[in-house]
Parts: structure tokens; sequence; C-alpha cells
């Protein structure tokens, strides 16, 4: 029997570059322990069986992997940062709110408090952004999505506890029609200028869906915090079409 010399110098060059380096691949290391995040909150939230925590953690799973895609394409800096690992918690805080509300779970006070930590990390990643020098046009789209998700879940969750209108469904909707009427309209998909009035008008929205989520909140007052927030959403919204539709090419 004889041993064939085998040239594995060559074979290593040809070797493909792996997926996961530098920042994305300690962003899917955080992703990963999210994931247990995730299964842990929406059992400690009343989560009733297998399929509504796979529930959670599909979305979870699914807004990991699209933000990883992202990074991978147009991140500029050779490390994650502390602000995007922050938004990734905030994704994980969001899709951990999804098993209770599969399962039909009411509004408690658990669902508040979780939903109030989200909130209150909104302002901590953008934060560490500019204080670390991590700011990124991923950073950005990567926020805007988790607020988005987090909104609408929060909307479908009021509604579906029965102390909401309907109504209370079309505030967790806006980005989403937005981004469709976008595929139509190609001048609604052109960059927009920073407005604060934008951001006030995100907390007022998440806000009035964060005390929806409280027990025992009386009729009166869901309606009348679902009218302000939408208001305040329909000004917003219509002001910035307004301003893409007079600078469209």
């Amino acid at each position: 029997m004889t041993w064939t010399h085998l040239d594995l110098s060559r074979a290593v060059r040809r070797r493909p570059p792996l997926f996961l380096q530098g920042p994305v691949a300690d962003f899917a290391l955080a992703a990963l322990a999210g994931a247990g995040l995730v299964l842990a909150l929406g059992a400690a939230l009343g989560a009733g069986g297998a399929a509504s925590l796979a529930a959670g953690l599909a979305v979870y799973g699914a807004g990991a992997l699209a933000a990883g895609r992202l990074m991978r394409r147009t991140y500029p800096h050779a490390s994650v940062g502390h602000c995007n690992l922050v938004t990734l918690l905030r994704l994980a805080l969001s899709a951990a709110l999804i098993p209770p509300l599969v399962s039909g779970v009411g509004a408690h006070w658990g669902l508040f408090a979780v939903a109030v930590l989200a909130l209150s990390l909104d302002g901590v990643d953008g934060w560490l952004a500019r204080r670390q020098g991590f700011v990124s046009g991923f950073g950005a789209r990567f926020d805007m999505e988790v607020d988005s998700l987090l909104a609408l879940v929060l909307a479908v969750g009021a509604w579906s506890a029965g102390g909401a209108p309907f109504a209370v469904v079309l505030l967790g909707l806006p980005r989403y029609a937005f981004g469709a009427a976008g595929v139509i309209l190609p001048w609604l998909r052109a960059p927009l200028p920073e407005r604060f009035s934008r951001k006030t008008v995100c907390v007022i929205q998440l806000g009035a869906l964060i005390v929806l989520q409280l027990p025992l909140l009386p009729g009166w007052a869901s309606a009348g915090l679902v009218a302000v927030a939408g208001g305040a959403l329909a000004w917003s919204f219509a002001r910035d079409v307004a301003w893409l539709r007079r600078n469209r090419d």
C-alpha cells in the first residue's frame, strides 16, 4: 500500500471565504443568545404550547437573518458595536411578545413591563452609536424595522385583548403600508430628511400602544389613545408624503 502526496496548499487557496466573518459573526452569535431569550421570556409571559413559542422564534429568526444579510452588504465598521446589539435585544423583546399573543393571553403587567423595556432601549442604541462612532445607515434601518415590528405586535395585542377598538390595528400598519406604496410609486422610496417631529410621533405611537397593554384600562381611555396616536401618525406620514412629492425627480 502506497501513500500519495497531496498538495493541500492549492486546496487552501481555493477555499471559499467564510460567510460569517468580523461583525457579522459577532452579530450571529448574539442572535443565537437572543433566540434563547425569546423562548424563555415568551414562556414566562404565559405562552401556551410549542406552537406559540415557535411563532415568536420564527419572527425573531426572520428579523435577525434579514438584519445579518443587510449588515453583510452595507455595514461600514469593523466591529458590530454595542448599539446594534442593543437593537438586536429590542428585536428579541418584541418577538417575545408574540407567543402570549398567539396563545390568547390578555393584557397584563408582564406584557406592559417588557414593552416598556423595549421602548426605553430605543434611545440607548442611537446614543451608543453616536458616542462610540458606529453610526450607520444599517443601524438606522435596523432600528426603524424593530420599532415597526414592536408597534404591530402591540397593536394586534391591544385589539385581541378586547380592550381597544379594531382601529388600534391601524397604529401598527403605517410603516408596512408606506413600504407597499413605495413598490407602486418609486418616488416614495427616496430618502427623507431627518426630523425630530417624526421621532416624537414614533414615541407617541409606541407609548400609546404600551399603555393599551395595561389590564382594566377603561374603554374611553383606549379609544382616546387610539385617536390621538392615529392623528399624530396621519399628520407625520402626510407631511413626509407631501415632501417626497414636491422633491421627486
